[in-house]
């Protein structure tokens, strides 16, 4: 098993990603991380996605499961709810053979909450 640490961009660690307006069968959780742990894993088949809103490229992959996750805090605890954007994870996966232009798969087995992000919904005075 190998392990990745990141911030979390998505979270679907309650209930199924849905795409298209369709469930996968799946829970998942996209991270962003760094020019190391993306060299990583493309080193090892992983296709790693950029995203450049400005000037700043980040790099993000995303994890699934098609099983229940293991999610716990920094303590050890359970973690219930879905996980907030910009909170600190560490991840367990495995990883799946390279399948042609897609690389390999990265498997989701767990989930830990290293730092938990407070999500702040701003105001939209114009809106």
């Amino acid at each position: 098993m190998n392990t990745i640490e990141g911030v979390v961009a998505f979270s679907n660690v309650t209930q199924h990603d849905v795409y298209n307006g369709q469930s996968t069968g799946k829970y998942s959780v996209t991270i962003t991380m760094d020019d190391d742990a993306a060299e990583d894993l493309q080193s090892k088949g992983v296709k790693v996605k950029e995203y450049q809103p400005e000037d700043t490229v980040f790099k993000q992959r995303k994890f699934s499961s098609k099983f229940d996750l293991r999610v716990i805090d920094a303590e050890d605890n359970p973690y219930t709810g879905e996980i907030p954007r910009n909170s600190r994870v560490r991840l367990l996966y495995n990883l799946g053979p390279a399948v042609g232009e897609h690389g390999a798969s990265t498997y989701l087995n767990a989930i830990r909450v290293l730092e938990e992000a407070t999500e702040e919904v701003a105001e939209a005075v114009d809106f």
